[in-house]
Protein backbone atom coordinates (compact mmCIF):
# COMPACT_ATOMS: atom_id res chain seq x y z
CA UNK A 1 0.00 0.00 0.00
CA UNK A 2 1.32 3.41 -0.89
CA UNK A 3 2.13 5.94 1.59
CA UNK A 4 -1.06 8.36 1.89
CA UNK A 5 0.78 11.34 1.47
CA UNK A 6 -0.71 15.30 2.13
CA UNK A 7 0.97 15.90 -1.77
CA UNK A 8 -1.28 12.94 -3.13
CA UNK A 9 -4.38 13.99 -1.47
CA UNK A 10 -3.99 17.34 -2.73
CA UNK A 11 -3.80 15.87 -6.25
CA UNK A 12 -6.81 13.69 -6.23
CA UNK A 13 -8.18 17.32 -4.64
CA UNK A 14 -7.79 19.21 -7.42
CA UNK A 15 -8.67 16.44 -9.80
CA UNK A 16 -12.15 15.42 -8.54
CA UNK A 17 -13.07 19.15 -6.72
CA UNK A 18 -13.69 16.46 -3.51
CA UNK A 19 -13.04 17.76 -0.29
CA UNK A 20 -9.53 16.94 1.75
CA UNK A 21 -11.19 13.78 3.99
CA UNK A 22 -13.05 12.53 1.14
CA UNK A 23 -9.91 12.46 -1.21
CA UNK A 24 -8.44 10.69 1.84
CA UNK A 25 -10.65 8.24 2.09
CA UNK A 26 -10.78 7.62 -1.27
CA UNK A 27 -7.23 6.94 -1.17
CA UNK A 28 -7.18 5.06 2.00
CA UNK A 29 -10.06 2.67 0.48
CA UNK A 30 -7.75 2.34 -3.02
CA UNK A 31 -4.57 1.51 -1.51
CA UNK A 32 -3.13 4.74 -2.40
CA UNK A 33 -3.42 4.17 -6.21
CA UNK A 34 -5.26 7.43 -7.40
CA UNK A 35 -6.61 6.22 -10.32
CA UNK A 36 -8.07 3.44 -8.61
CA UNK A 37 -9.44 5.94 -6.41
CA UNK A 38 -10.89 8.30 -9.33
CA UNK A 39 -12.60 4.95 -10.22
CA UNK A 40 -13.77 4.23 -7.26
CA UNK A 41 -15.60 8.15 -6.83
CA UNK A 42 -17.19 8.09 -10.37
CA UNK A 43 -18.58 4.68 -9.47
CA UNK A 44 -20.30 5.79 -5.99
CA UNK A 45 -21.65 9.16 -7.68
CA UNK A 46 -19.02 11.43 -5.78
CA UNK A 47 -17.61 13.19 -8.17
CA UNK A 48 -20.76 13.51 -9.81
CA UNK A 49 -22.17 15.03 -6.63
CA UNK A 50 -18.62 17.10 -6.28
CA UNK A 51 -19.54 19.20 -9.34
CA UNK A 52 -23.05 20.23 -7.29
CA UNK A 53 -20.63 21.42 -4.79
CA UNK A 54 -19.74 25.30 -6.67
CA UNK A 55 -23.73 25.44 -6.20
CA UNK A 56 -24.92 27.78 -3.18
CA UNK A 57 -27.12 25.66 -1.00
CA UNK A 58 -29.19 28.47 1.15
CA UNK A 59 -32.47 26.46 1.76
CA UNK A 60 -33.58 23.57 3.58
CA UNK A 61 -34.46 22.53 7.36
CA UNK A 62 -33.52 22.66 10.57
CA UNK A 63 -33.95 19.72 12.60
CA UNK A 64 -34.26 19.26 16.81
CA UNK A 65 -33.76 15.88 19.03
CA UNK A 66 -34.25 16.41 22.58
CA UNK A 67 -35.38 14.69 25.89
CA UNK A 68 -35.52 17.31 28.52
CA UNK A 69 -32.32 17.28 29.37
CA UNK A 70 -30.31 17.83 26.17
CA UNK A 71 -31.13 18.79 22.63
CA UNK A 72 -29.47 19.39 19.38
CA UNK A 73 -30.39 21.47 16.62
CA UNK A 74 -29.16 20.62 13.47
CA UNK A 75 -29.17 22.82 10.52
CA UNK A 76 -28.91 21.15 6.68
CA UNK A 77 -28.86 22.82 3.45
CA UNK A 78 -30.37 22.05 -0.09
CA UNK A 79 -30.26 24.59 -3.12
CA UNK A 80 -34.14 24.74 -3.20
CA UNK A 81 -36.99 25.18 -0.89
CA UNK A 82 -39.18 22.13 -2.96
CA UNK A 83 -35.96 19.36 -1.98
CA UNK A 84 -36.51 20.20 1.39
CA UNK A 85 -39.96 19.12 1.57
CA UNK A 86 -39.26 15.64 -0.28
CA UNK A 87 -39.30 12.53 1.58
CA UNK A 88 -35.37 11.78 0.80
CA UNK A 89 -34.44 15.07 2.27
CA UNK A 90 -36.38 14.44 5.31
CA UNK A 91 -35.09 11.33 5.75
CA UNK A 92 -31.33 12.55 5.48
CA UNK A 93 -31.90 14.58 8.17
CA UNK A 94 -33.85 12.74 10.38
CA UNK A 95 -30.91 10.42 10.47
CA UNK A 96 -28.30 13.47 10.70
CA UNK A 97 -29.55 14.47 13.65
CA UNK A 98 -30.42 11.09 15.37
CA UNK A 99 -26.85 10.01 15.38
CA UNK A 100 -25.61 13.62 15.98
CA UNK A 101 -27.94 12.93 19.76
CA UNK A 102 -27.30 9.51 19.86
CA UNK A 103 -23.46 10.06 19.83
CA UNK A 104 -23.58 13.19 21.84
CA UNK A 105 -21.74 14.89 19.50
CA UNK A 106 -20.80 18.40 19.91
CA UNK A 107 -19.02 19.72 16.86
CA UNK A 108 -20.77 19.35 12.98
CA UNK A 109 -17.08 17.88 11.74
CA UNK A 110 -17.69 13.94 13.02
CA UNK A 111 -21.51 14.08 11.48
CA UNK A 112 -20.14 15.68 8.78
CA UNK A 113 -17.70 12.90 7.68
CA UNK A 114 -20.10 9.74 9.26
CA UNK A 115 -23.25 10.88 6.90
CA UNK A 116 -20.65 11.33 3.81
CA UNK A 117 -21.75 7.96 2.03
CA UNK A 118 -25.01 9.23 2.13
CA UNK A 119 -24.85 12.57 1.62
CA UNK A 120 -23.49 12.08 -1.74
CA UNK A 121 -25.70 8.90 -2.32
CA UNK A 122 -28.71 12.10 -2.08
CA UNK A 123 -26.77 14.30 -4.01
CA UNK A 124 -26.56 11.74 -6.66
CA UNK A 125 -29.94 10.76 -6.33
CA UNK A 126 -31.52 14.30 -6.67
CA UNK A 127 -29.46 16.41 -8.71
CA UNK A 128 -28.74 19.11 -6.13
CA UNK A 129 -26.19 20.27 -3.72
CA UNK A 130 -26.70 19.08 0.35
CA UNK A 131 -24.71 20.25 3.38
CA UNK A 132 -25.13 19.60 6.79
CA UNK A 133 -23.98 23.13 8.04
CA UNK A 134 -24.12 23.71 11.90
CA UNK A 135 -25.33 21.96 14.95
CA UNK A 136 -25.25 22.90 18.50
CA UNK A 137 -25.92 20.39 21.71
CA UNK A 138 -27.22 21.85 24.75
CA UNK A 139 -27.82 19.94 28.24
CA UNK A 140 -28.92 21.48 31.42
CA UNK A 141 -31.18 20.82 34.17
CA UNK A 142 -34.74 21.55 32.21
CA UNK A 143 -34.36 21.89 28.27
CA UNK A 144 -37.40 23.03 26.08
CA UNK A 145 -37.63 23.39 22.00
CA UNK A 146 -39.46 24.94 19.22
CA UNK A 147 -39.38 24.03 15.76
CA UNK A 148 -41.74 26.58 13.63
CA UNK A 149 -42.32 24.44 10.34
CA UNK A 150 -38.67 23.45 9.51
CA UNK A 151 -37.23 26.86 9.23
CA UNK A 152 -36.24 28.32 12.57
CA UNK A 153 -35.71 26.04 15.25
CA UNK A 154 -35.01 27.14 19.52
CA UNK A 155 -33.71 25.42 22.11
CA UNK A 156 -33.70 27.25 25.63
CA UNK A 157 -31.86 25.65 29.14
CA UNK A 158 -33.34 26.59 32.18
CA UNK A 159 -32.14 26.19 36.08
CA UNK A 160 -35.46 25.45 37.73
CA UNK A 161 -38.92 25.25 36.12
CA UNK A 162 -40.06 22.55 33.73
CA UNK A 163 -39.99 21.54 30.04
CA UNK A 164 -42.91 23.16 28.69
CA UNK A 165 -41.99 26.30 30.30
CA UNK A 166 -38.66 26.51 28.84
CA UNK A 167 -40.93 25.47 25.69
CA UNK A 168 -42.69 28.67 25.67
CA UNK A 169 -40.16 30.63 25.98
CA UNK A 170 -38.20 28.84 22.94
CA UNK A 171 -41.57 29.85 21.09
CA UNK A 172 -41.04 33.55 22.17
CA UNK A 173 -37.18 33.02 21.22
CA UNK A 174 -38.88 31.86 18.15
CA UNK A 175 -40.68 34.73 17.35
CA UNK A 176 -38.99 37.65 18.46
CA UNK A 177 -35.05 36.48 17.60
CA UNK A 178 -33.66 38.38 20.84
CA UNK A 179 -29.71 39.14 20.13
CA UNK A 180 -29.13 38.71 24.19
CA UNK A 181 -29.95 37.03 27.14
CA UNK A 182 -29.78 39.99 29.58
CA UNK A 183 -29.29 43.78 29.45
CA UNK A 184 -25.67 43.07 30.54
CA UNK A 185 -24.85 41.15 28.08
CA UNK A 186 -25.46 44.26 25.39
CA UNK A 187 -21.82 45.53 24.12
CA UNK A 188 -20.55 48.90 24.11
CA UNK A 189 -20.43 48.45 20.26
CA UNK A 190 -24.20 47.51 19.91
CA UNK A 191 -24.77 50.28 21.83
CA UNK A 192 -22.97 53.23 20.24
CA UNK A 193 -24.55 51.88 17.10
CA UNK A 194 -28.13 52.05 17.96
CA UNK A 195 -27.25 55.57 19.61
CA UNK A 196 -26.09 56.39 16.11
CA UNK A 197 -28.87 55.67 14.11
CA UNK A 198 -31.27 57.07 16.78
CA UNK A 199 -29.35 60.59 16.15
CA UNK A 200 -29.27 60.07 12.67
CA UNK A 201 -32.95 59.45 12.60
CA UNK A 202 -33.85 62.15 14.68
CA UNK A 203 -31.72 65.48 13.84
CA UNK A 204 -34.07 67.66 13.10
CA UNK A 205 -36.28 66.74 16.52
CA UNK A 206 -32.94 67.66 18.05
CA UNK A 207 -32.19 70.78 16.83
CA UNK A 208 -32.17 73.72 19.13
CA UNK A 209 -32.79 71.73 21.83
CA UNK A 210 -30.80 71.97 25.66
CA UNK A 211 -27.96 69.74 25.73
CA UNK A 212 -29.41 67.91 28.67
CA UNK A 213 -32.52 67.13 27.00
CA UNK A 214 -31.19 65.54 24.04
CA UNK A 215 -29.29 63.41 26.45
CA UNK A 216 -32.57 62.05 28.16
CA UNK A 217 -33.89 61.26 24.55
CA UNK A 218 -30.91 59.28 23.93
CA UNK A 219 -31.14 57.62 27.57
CA UNK A 220 -34.99 56.85 26.72
CA UNK A 221 -33.97 55.39 23.33
CA UNK A 222 -31.22 53.73 24.91
CA UNK A 223 -33.56 51.85 27.75
CA UNK A 224 -36.06 51.43 25.23
CA UNK A 225 -32.79 49.18 22.83
CA UNK A 226 -32.06 47.39 26.15
CA UNK A 227 -35.24 46.14 26.47
CA UNK A 228 -35.96 44.66 23.04
CA UNK A 229 -32.58 43.35 22.30
CA UNK A 230 -32.59 41.14 25.64
CA UNK A 231 -34.80 38.17 26.11
CA UNK A 232 -35.74 38.71 29.97
CA UNK A 233 -36.80 42.33 29.29
CA UNK A 234 -39.22 41.31 26.43
CA UNK A 235 -42.68 41.34 26.46
CA UNK A 236 -44.04 37.48 26.61
CA UNK A 237 -45.91 36.99 23.17
CA UNK A 238 -48.59 34.62 24.57
CA UNK A 239 -49.29 37.71 27.46
CA UNK A 240 -47.68 40.67 26.77
CA UNK A 241 -48.40 41.99 29.99
CA UNK A 242 -45.56 40.22 31.68
CA UNK A 243 -42.25 40.24 30.56
CA UNK A 244 -40.27 36.79 29.73
CA UNK A 245 -38.20 37.38 32.55
CA UNK A 246 -40.84 38.06 35.10
CA UNK A 247 -42.73 34.97 34.01
CA UNK A 248 -39.55 32.77 34.26
CA UNK A 249 -38.64 34.41 37.73
CA UNK A 250 -42.40 33.65 39.00
CA UNK A 251 -42.05 29.79 38.17
CA UNK A 252 -38.85 30.07 40.87
CA UNK A 253 -36.99 29.51 37.59
CA UNK A 254 -33.90 31.11 35.51
CA UNK A 255 -32.74 31.12 31.92
CA UNK A 256 -29.12 29.75 31.19
CA UNK A 257 -28.96 29.85 27.16
CA UNK A 258 -31.04 30.15 24.43
CA UNK A 259 -29.85 28.75 20.73
CA UNK A 260 -32.19 30.28 17.45
CA UNK A 261 -31.38 28.86 14.21
CA UNK A 262 -32.67 29.77 11.00
CA UNK A 263 -32.56 27.96 7.75
CA UNK A 264 -29.51 30.17 5.43
CA UNK A 265 -29.14 32.22 8.01
CA UNK A 266 -25.51 34.32 7.30
CA UNK A 267 -25.10 32.43 3.63
CA UNK A 268 -25.08 34.43 0.68
CA UNK A 269 -27.41 33.55 -2.22
CA UNK A 270 -26.77 33.94 -5.37
CA UNK A 271 -29.19 36.57 -6.96
CA UNK A 272 -29.95 35.45 -10.53
CA UNK A 273 -30.42 37.83 -13.42
CA UNK A 274 -32.37 36.87 -16.09
CA UNK A 275 -31.82 39.23 -18.54
CA UNK A 276 -28.02 39.03 -18.22
CA UNK A 277 -28.28 34.69 -18.70
CA UNK A 278 -30.03 35.93 -21.97
CA UNK A 279 -27.78 38.20 -23.05
CA UNK A 280 -24.71 36.11 -22.70
CA UNK A 281 -26.48 33.48 -24.22
CA UNK A 282 -27.12 35.21 -27.58
CA UNK A 283 -23.83 36.46 -27.37
CA UNK A 284 -22.24 32.93 -27.31
CA UNK A 285 -24.36 31.93 -30.29
CA UNK A 286 -23.59 34.87 -31.94
CA UNK A 287 -19.42 33.67 -31.76
CA UNK A 288 -20.68 30.30 -32.80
Amino acid sequence: MAEITAALVKELRERTGEGMMDCKKALTKAGGDIEKAIDDMRASGAIKAAKKAGNVAAEGAIAIKDDGKAAVLLEVNSQTDFLALQDDFKAFVTASVEKAFNDKLTDVAPLIEAQEEARLALVSKVGENVNIRRLVRVEGDVVGTYLHGNKIGVAVVLKGGDVELAKDVAMHVAASNPEFLLPSEVSAEAIEREKGVFLTLNEDKMKGKPAEIVEKMIAGRITKFLAEASLVEQAFVKNPEVTVGALVKKAGAEIVSFTYFKVGEGIEKKEDNFAEEVAAQLAAAQKQ
